[in-house]
């Protein structure tokens, strides 16, 4: 006789994998009700490399090769580590049958770059290249091909392309085309040999499957394709003779659509995971666009903030505008049916760690110690006793540059009004409410231009911080609902692996059964509100008297920053 069949034998659960700037996580989802079940993270043996490449040969001699200003890179293979530690942990956490799991997909931090070969091997595991910077993965956070954004911009502008306005006006130098040029022009024999230049949200689905597929959504947001066709060929001679076949040679490739399966899980892959091999494997994604049907976002107006070392700003809507310094426009970007928006802010968690990291005496380290808090939520607190504007500061959150509304990234940090008596936890507060105040210029941009913002919804991991989320509750004088799950882009990629395998018709029926939302769990404090638009007007003041061209300092000082680092490095390499 057969054994019996108990409701826990029948459940189906699916994988999501968020790929972060620093860690990978995996987490384990149950498909009737999006229950997380289990969940592991893994860092990135190498981190971030933005000062020097920690991998290689150079490296482990120790000698290794230096990186200039604005540069940030990473290795490929940290990502395989993630799919071959962090999975096989979260359904080992789970305590589920691996047998049960029918779909996996993943989402990254968009725009990252890796250079390959034909068969998606990465340029820098190639011997001949593995000390060569050009060679690695060129995280979001790469800034350094800002000139070559500036030259598209220009000449964009110039011909009146008609893909530009639907960027807002401005492509970034975070995007595949700016930092595609950079490559180009600053390593030609590198990019010679590189036959696909590939996001990793599609190269970790590439590994996963043997299947290279592009996603539909980076493919339109950072990679200028509009109604079925990107930059053509003529423009791209026009920035460079040499960059004219970028398109067809190096970029363009079969797009997938969100939801949709890219194919299934390789032997390989299987068993890097403990998987079934067989599984459906989803098409990529970005954290951002997946975590918005994870908190029941979908519906036009209803703008989603995923806060984390950045943050992402995306938003569904039913029109098609040009909302200036967007990140883009894309039909069915986020879901089908609708236009879906993105704006961000390049630096938000970034900049609170780095003032932590480098700014705050060590006092206070031993007083946060002996409060038994952590050094962050130490100076909150200790920032957020006085009221609204006591601290006699205004900041610009421009430490990573701007994503939006200016996309410009040679722009930089300032903190106006200190004194003498300035404090520590003064000049935090100041920093946590810039950061609200560029969200607020978001915000007013999409509604000055026909696309309002009906609602505010937070996810990532900053909505831990109650104070920060009652501050952009007040500055933005919205209700801020919240994502009731800490991985937001995992749990949203798990509903794209439920739908790939077929679970739910589409990702909206998948985001409604999965997806967690609490409504409404912080409101403006009217007073404070008051109190903060007074602030928010001397930001704008700060805003477009650096960032509009009335006082280019910012780009002077960034432009002699690499004159004197350059002058070293040739006085170095004469030596």
């Amino acid at each position: 006789m057969a054994p019996s069949t108990t409701p826990a034998q029948t459940e189906q659960f699916v994988i999501g994998v968020d790929y972060g700037t620093l860690s990978g996580r995996a987490v384990v989802v149950r498909v009737s009700d999006g229950a997380e079940l289990g969940s592991a993270t893994l860092d990135y043996p190498h981190a971030v490399m933005d000062t020097v490449l920690t991998a290689g040969p150079a490296a482990t001699a120790g000698t290794p090769v230096a990186l200039a200003p604005d540069w940030a890179l990473q290795v490929p293979a940290d990502y395989v580590a993630v799919l071959k530690s962090a999975v096989p942990a979260a359904v080992a956490d789970a305590g589920i049958d691996p047998a049960q799991v029918i779909g996996i997909a993943t989402d990254f931090t968009a725009c990252t770059m890796v250079p390959t070969l034909s068969d998606g091997t990465p340029l820098n595991e190639l011997s001949e290249h593995a000390d060569t910077p050009h060679a690695y993965v060129k995280l979001w956070k790469h800034h350094a091909a800002q000139p070559h954004a500036d030259r598209i911009n220009a000449l964009a502008a110039e011909r009146g392309e008609a893909w530009l306005p639907r960027y807002g006006g401005l492509i970034s130098s975070e995007w595949e085309f700016a930092k595609g040029l950079q490559l180009l022009e600053e390593a030609p024999a590198l990019y010679a040999e590189m036959e696909h230049w590939v996001e990793a949200a599609d190269w970790i689905v590439w590994q996963l499957t043997g299947e290279y597929v592009r996603n539909a959504c980076t493919a339109g947001y950072k990679g200028i394709w509009q109604d079925g066709d990107y930059p053509s060929s003529d423009f791209l001679a026009a920035l460079n003779p040499a960059f004219s076949g970028f398109v067809s040679d190096k970029l363009e490739h079969r797009i997938g659509q969100l939801g949709d399966a890219a194919g299934t899980l390789s032997a390989e892959a299987a068993a890097w995971t403990g998987l079934p091999e067989g599984i459906a494997v989803a098409v990529g994604n970005v954290d951002a666009h997946v975590t918005a049907p994870a908190a029941q976002a979908v519906l036009p107006g209803q703008m989603v903030a995923i806060m984390g070392t950045s943050t992402c700003h995306v938003m569904n809507s039913d029109t098609l505008a040009e909302v200036p310094g967007m990140c883009g426009v894309v039909d069915g970007g986020i879901v089908s049916g609708l236009y879906g928006y993105e704006a961000g802010q390049s630096g938000v968690g970034d900049i609170f760690a780095w003032y932590v990291k480098n700014q705050v005496p060590a006092r206070y380290f031993e007083a946060a110690d002996a409060a038994g808090s952590s050094i962050h939520q130490y100076l909150t607190d200790l920032a957020y006793r006085e009221p609204v504007g006591a601290h006699g500061l205004v900041a610009l959150d421009w430490q990573s540059g701007n994503r939006s509304v200016l996309v410009d990234h040679e722009l930089s940090g300032v903190v106006l009004g200190t004194t003498l008596t300035t404090r520590t936890e003064e000049v935090y507060r100041a920093l946590l409410e810039a950061t609200a105040f560029g969200t607020r210029t978001i915000v007013e941009t999409f509604n000055a231009s026909g696309v309002p913002v009906t609602e505010f919804i937070v996810a990532g991991g900053l909505l831990k911080n109650p104070h920060l989320m009652q501050t952009y509750s007040d500055v933005l004088r919205m209700p801020i609902s919240t994502i009731a799950s800490e991985q937001g882009p995992a749990l949203g990629s798990a509903i794209h692996a439920a739908v790939a395998a077929g679970a739910y018709p589409d990702v909206r029926a998948a985001g409604q059964a999965m997806g967690k939302l609490n409504k409404n769990v912080y409101m403006p404090n009217e007073a404070s509100a008051d109190a903060y638009d007074v602030l928010f007007a001397e930001y704008t003041l700060l805003h477009d008297y650096f960032g509009r061209g009335a006082n280019e300092v910012m780009h002077r000082l960034r432009a002699q920053k690499r004159d004197a680092l350059a002058a070293v490095s040739a006085q170095v390499a004469e030596a």
